[in-house]
């Protein structure tokens, strides 16, 4: 069995947090550096953008105010031990966030628990010896957006498709777009929603390794960039960056399609132990 030391998981985690709360994801960035559109509130909206993160990467600081509940996605082999390591990744949200705004509280008394804790955790097991952890810092704005649409199999890929454009339709404007776009399709009600937000780490740009899959993801694309939000919302063609679509298989009495909304502040990162 690999060991592994949650001293270290806990120090690599800290740097990698507040990296990723500094420096977006910079495909991002560049999309928007060298975006093509004939809106010049679009266009100057960009630059904004562009201006904002360059700012934030030279001078060490926070690209966005709201910097979001800590998701994790661990990835944990059936070879690996580590003790302590759901304390080693909430202790790594308490070090990176001290200077952060402090934004997890209890859904009914709203007290703040003052050191953005507890994460939220997923924990995939896999064959092996490797231990990889990946952080989402998920705001709220995009995330109060998301939906859960629970289809009949005869709605179909028609149904798929018109159930994405009308989140968008109906929330993109206040997500803070240009959006990446993640849709869980298949599972149960939860497996949908992780896929879903799973879906939104994939680079952009890059389409799914299925075809029919990848033909989805381009005709959403499409249909959701003709609904001219644009960037922030102030028309344009740049609604959306990226729509990934990630599937498990479901029941045959089913089909749940979850569409999360990740703002252009997309802030994640890996690492491998």
């Amino acid at each position: 069995m690999k060991q592994v030391d949650a001293a270290i998981v806990q120090s690599e985690l800290t740097k990698l947090i507040t990296d990723c709360l500094i420096t977006p994801d910079k495909a991002v960035t560049l999309a928007l550096k060298h975006i093509v559109t004939d809106s010049k509130p679009e266009r100057t909206a960009a630059a904004l953008i562009v201006e904002n993160n360059t700012i934030a990467e030279r001078q060490r600081l926070y690209c966005c105010q709201d910097t979001g509940q800590a998701v994790f996605f661990v990835k944990l082999g059936d070879e690996v031990v580590c003790k302590g390591l759901n304390e080693a990744i909430n202790n790594a949200v308490k070090d990176a966030y001290k200077n952060a705004r402090k934004s997890v509280a209890d859904p009914i008394t709203r007290e703040n628990t003052n050191d953005n804790t507890p994460a939220i955790i997923e924990y995939t097991l896999t064959s092996g010896d490797e231990l990889e952890i990946t952080y989402l810092a998920k705001g709220a704005g995009s995330e109060n957006m998301s939906r859960l649409y629970m289809l009949t199999p005869a709605d179909g890929e028609k149904g798929i498709v018109n159930a994405v454009v009308d989140a968008v339709e109906k929330g993109g404007k206040n997500a803070c777009p240009p959006l990446i776009i993640g849709v869980g399709i298949g599972g149960v009600t939860e497996t949908a929603c992780m896929l879903s937000k799973r879906a939104t780490l994939r680079p952009v740009g890059q389409f799914s390794q299925r075809a029919d899959i990848a033909s989805l993801e381009k005709e959403i694309l499409q249909k959701v960039n003709a609904l001219g939000i644009g960037v922030a919302a102030l028309g344009g063609n740049l609604t959306a960056l990226a729509v990934n679509i990630e599937t498990a298989p479901t029941h045959i009495g089913m089909l749940p399609v979850a569409v999360n909304l990740q703002c252009h502040s997309l802030r994640h990162g890996s690492v491998k132990f």
